[in-house]
């Protein structure tokens, strides 16, 4: 009896392992994943993860484009630097790059630029949409249209057209003028450079460089620098008959300009400066007295 009891109990001992190891896999199985419980247990995927995974399968599937941002037709002075815009959603993990057009050269490709010119370079902030190309003392060669690329399938592509200018100086006013004597003559010169403005800005006086200190006296410069450009203003007190002729702003870096200055020795209201204004060109003179001529003649 005792021997049946024995093996009773051993085989009663092989069926509570044999339970125990199915329970054991059934655990590992419904709780592979400590942190996790149910569907997403089982799949040993925790419930952040999971949406992760939905936040990078929307990533990757929506569409990727342009917004209509960027301005499509830019112009640059020559010397200075230029930034072409472009704005990309949802690039995913695709590549932007810049391109030439008239070259098919690729210029930039993700952060990296592809040319042996260093006055080219791509400015993209971390997690930004913008892949901006700046380009570094812009000169006329490098006119013409650029592409801002991704490679979609198909490929997409921005063409924004450059225009370079050169550096020019502009005297306001008329290209004659007229003071009287006694009386002070006033010009102001413009620069259209604003990132390097002219490190100095020269007049001139037929053809000689006004001397502020000379022994004539009575002559001014006051030059000023804005975000706009470079203005400078030329002033002559007490107009001599000898202060007539031409007056050139000449600055460093751009083209200069000129105008005729007349003095003159008596009174001519009409064709005169006044108070540091624009004078009347004889042509607008002769437009403005020409309907009154023509009234006389009827």
């Amino acid at each position: 009896m005792n021997d049946n009891w024995g093996k009773n109990r051993q085989k009663n001992m092989a069926v509570l392992r044999v339970t125990f190891a199915l329970l054991g896999a059934t655990a590992y199985i419904f709780h592979g994943e400590p942190s996790g419980s149910g569907v997403g247990a089982i799949a040993g995927t925790s419930p952040q993860n999971a949406v992760g995974d939905t936040q990078k399968l929307n990533h990757y599937t929506e569409k990727t484009y342009f917004p209509d941002v960027s301005p499509k037709n830019v112009t640059a002075i020559a010397g200075q630097s230029v930034v072409l815009r472009c704005q990309v959603k949802h690039p995913g993990e695709r590549t932007v790059s810049w391109m030439r057009k008239r070259d098919l050269h690729i210029l930039t490709s993700s952060i990296f630029t592809y040319t042996t010119d260093q006055r080219f370079a791509v400015i993209h902030p971390e997690a930004s949409d913008d892949w901006d190309l700046e380009i570094e003392y812009v000169q006329q060669r490098d006119a013409g249209i650029y592409e801002c690329q991704v490679n979609t399938e198909p490929k997409i592509h921005l063409a924004i057209m450059l225009n370079v200018q050169d550096a020019q100086a502009k005297i306001w006013g008329p290209e004659e003028v007229y003071v009287k004597k006694g009386s002070t003559i006033s010009l102001t010169c413009t620069v259209n450079v604003q990132a390097a403005p002219p490190s100095s800005v020269l007049w001139y006086h037929a053809g000689v460089v006004i001397d502020f200190d000379g022994p004539r006296g009575g002559v001014s410069l006051v030059t000023e620098k804005s975000e706009t450009g470079t203005t400078s203003k030329l002033l002559v007190t007490r107009a001599e008959l000898s202060d007539s002729g031409n007056y050139s702003c000449v600055p460093k870096n751009a083209a200069s300009a000129s105008v005729v200055v007349h003095v003159l020795n008596g009174e001519h209201p009409a064709a005169m400066q006044h108070g540091g204004g624009c004078g009347i060109t004889p042509k607008l003179l002769l437009a403005l007295l020409t309907p009154f001529v023509g009234n006389m003649l009827r």
